[in-house]
């Protein structure tokens, strides 16, 4: 198989929901541009008109009123947060500060996911909540006046960090948050183009507390989880290369491409530079022999949502693949443990579960099969990307659920494969 061609990924997702929160708590305009138009950042757009932010539909450039850090208004109806487990916790941190009580909802497959994580630190911060039956969604959060808080953050979850700083910030009140591994540090950097006081070394992040964020414009780059996807399929092919321009480089969501290089792809980034906090740069990435890695418990934060095509991807190596210290993939929009071990059974590869991740011996033989991808738009995609390899017929069960993240995926998928 070749590939050729370059390919423009939508907008980082983690940054796109976090543009559209900041310039919501900002004081004045703030112009978003380049931002990911998928239907989980369009949750975060409507539970945020639902509470009286000004957001027009989203569209490559458009400019956000700010209401302030206090200024949202008490919502008329259910927050709908629909399959975006970053709508329902970081919001939750937003309404924990607010003079209000708000009920968040999702779809059947993000009221699965547990929220208790996020209510704890909060709840220890001040505010009330009530949540169904196994501490998932539906879930009303009562907001109050906060009081600082010093949390540990056990599974290194950027979601729950945000949420505990942006209830920091909304509430005026000190916050630290300790890791065990530093997970994704998008709102620490926002926080502090903003004017926030923020301090971070390797384990811990300290907010001070904070009266206003200043407005500021946000050109979102390119999503390297997005981009990780035609990085792999160039290390499948056999001949040609892919270029993935503008992809934002944060070295807290780069491990998928360290990986990579580990496994024996070749890869290159040029023009790297520094745009609005973030490394952004251009990805060449190119086929090579491919060779089982070790993937341990410190690398998988920064790599968490490539894991499902990195097991993928080492059904074609030479070798043994084990991911260890993954047991976070258990809660994501399915089991994704589960579900990519069953999965790649099914199509004939050799794949066994382990409690925090999995083992995947490499092959020659053609897979062939159905994947039930659960709605999980990571899945549909790696085995998407596995089955364009040629030999391989896989058919994915719900192609369409890429559009939480990312809506034109196959069509670019078939423009680079020759």
């Amino acid at each position: 198989m070749r590939v050729s061609g370059t390919v423009r990924v939508p907008g980082d997702k983690s940054i796109s929901h976090r543009a559209l929160m900041f310039a919501a708590l900002g004081d004045g305009q703030s112009r978003v541009s380049r931002i990911l138009n998928s239907a989980d950042v369009r949750s975060t757009a409507g539970v945020l008109r639902a509470m009286g932010v000004g957001i027009p539909e989203l569209s490559a450039d458009f400019v956000v009123e700010g209401r302030g850090l206090r200024g949202l208004q008490t919502p008329s109806t259910d927050l709908d947060c629909g399959n975006s487990g970053t709508t329902a916790r970081l919001m939750s941190g937003i309404v924990a500060a607010q003079h209000f009580s708000a009920r968040l909802v999702g779809d059947e497959s993000l009221s699965r996911r547990p929220m208790g994580r996020v209510a704890r630190p909060l709840a220890a911060m001040g505010a009330s909540f009530e949540m169904s039956a196994g501490e998932r969604l539906p879930m009303t959060v009562h907001g109050a006046e906060l009081e600082k808080v010093e949390w540990d953050n056990a599974n290194s979850s950027a979601q729950v960090k945000s949420a505990i700083l942006l209830a920091g910030a909304c509430g005026g009140v000190e916050a630290v948050v300790r890791e065990p591994v530093p997970s994704r540090d998008h709102t620490e950097r926002m926080l502090a183009a903003r004017g926030a006081e923020v301090w971070v070394n390797d384990r811990t992040v300290m907010l001070w507390p904070v009266t206003s964020l200043v407005a500021l414009d946000v050109a979102v780059p390119g999503d390297p989880s997005s981009a990780a996807f035609f990085a792999a399929l160039a290390g499948l092919a056999s001949e040609g290369s892919i270029t993935l321009p503008d992809v934002c480089l944060n070295a807290t969501r780069t491990g998928f491409f360290f990986a990579l290089a580990r496994m024996g792809v070749r890869l290159e980034v040029d023009d790297e530079r520094t745009e609005g906090g973030e490394t952004v740069g251009d990805v060449v990435a190119a086929p090579n022999a491919l060779r089982g890695i070790v993937v341990e418990a410190a690398e998988v934060p920064a790599m968490i949502d490539e894991l499902p095509m990195l097991a993928c991807l080492a059904t074609r190596a030479d070798g043994e693949t084990t991911v260890r210290g993954a047991s976070e993939l258990r809660v994501k929009e399915s089991d994704r443990i589960a579900a990519v071990v069953s999965n790649l059974r099914a199509v004939g590869a050799d794949a066994d579960e382990l409690p925090d991740g999995f083992v995947v011996r490499g092959s020659r033989t053609p897979l062939r099969g159905r994947v039930v991808t659960h709605g999980d738009h990571r899945l549909a995609m790696a085995f998407g990307v596995l089955g364009a390899l040629p030999g391989n017929e896989i058919a994915v069960d719900d192609p369409s659920c890429v559009d939480v993240s990312y809506p034109g995926f196959w069509r670019d998928l078939a423009a680079v494969v020759a």
